[in-house]
């Protein structure tokens, strides 16, 4: 039975046109999948789904998403962590959830009420545990290494953070493409977090960041937030989040209209 699959170009380019056409038709598509990002059960054929390619050094593991946690793409990772996932499927027999333990940036665009103004945010939330690297360790890290970029505590959401230098929102034709973290030695600027496809706007959301020329940028650790349907839900969650002192941010220019 044909899958709802999503097959990204890149992830297509990887793996060759009649891969893809195979796992599109169902062929090689468990039809029960664990959702690589939130862990839960996914089905194929009751709705969409993403294929996600880990690649490392030598190895490539496919897994599938819900389209709703994760767009279709390709994550690279260490190579010894693709092997251990790989080792760990063998051990089990298992070929659902071949998925390494690798935490994605999730981005959420809002509108968020701070002294009677509307201003334009961005809610960054990692669908699992960011953990320093080279430590070995399983402790998430995510907003001490945030800190040290320059991120600050938010301890309340009604103030606006402050200003991180040498940060931007890349924003093109009304689609948000990038955030933008300083290049080595004050090189040219890279992305620290950068949309695989370019994410639609609200029209209210670029108006408000047009005319300020800044976005506030939220970040939390996994589990934080999760997936809201409204801003109002939103705001709630990241009041939550940061009156349990799990919030962090700062201010960045825009970049682009």
């Amino acid at each position: 039975m044909p899958r709802m699959l999503d097959v990204s170009d890149d992830v297509r380019a990887e793996i060759g046109d009649a891969e893809a056409e195979r796992l599109l038709a169902g062929e090689n598509t468990p039809g029960h999948y664990d959702c690589t990002s939130c862990r839960t059960p996914g089905d194929s054929e009751q709705e969409r789904t993403s294929t996600v390619l880990f690649v490392g050094d030598e190895t490539a593991v496919l897994a599938f998403a819900h389209a709703t946690c994760l767009p279709s793409q390709i994550v690279k990772v260490a190579e010894e962590q693709l092997q251990g996932a790989v080792r760990s499927i063998n051990a089990d027999g298992s070929g659902a959830d071949p998925a390494p333990e690798q935490a994605v940036l999730g981005v959420t665009s809002g509108l968020v009420l701070i002294d009677g103004e509307l201003h334009p945010a961005l809610v960054v939330e990692p669908t699992g545990p960011i953990v320093r690297p080279g430590s070995g360790g399983t402790e998430d890290a995510f907003l001490d290494l945030l800190a040290e970029q320059g991120f600050v505590p938010c301890p309340t959401v009604e103030q606006v953070p402050p200003v991180l230098h040498g940060w931007s929102v890349l924003l093109a034709v009304g689609q948000l493409h990038a955030v933008l973290q300083p290049g080595a030695q004050g090189g040219t600027p890279v992305a620290w977090w950068q949309a695989h496809q370019p994410l639609q706007v609200a029209d209210s959301w670029r108006a408000a960041a047009n005319k300020s020329q800044t976005v506030m940028v939220y970040a939390a650790p996994a589990g934080s937030i999760g997936q809201q349907p409204r801003e109002d839900l939103l705001r709630d969650a990241l009041d939550r989040a940061a009156a349990q002192g799990r919030l962090v941010a700062a201010a960045m220019p825009l970049a682009g209209t």
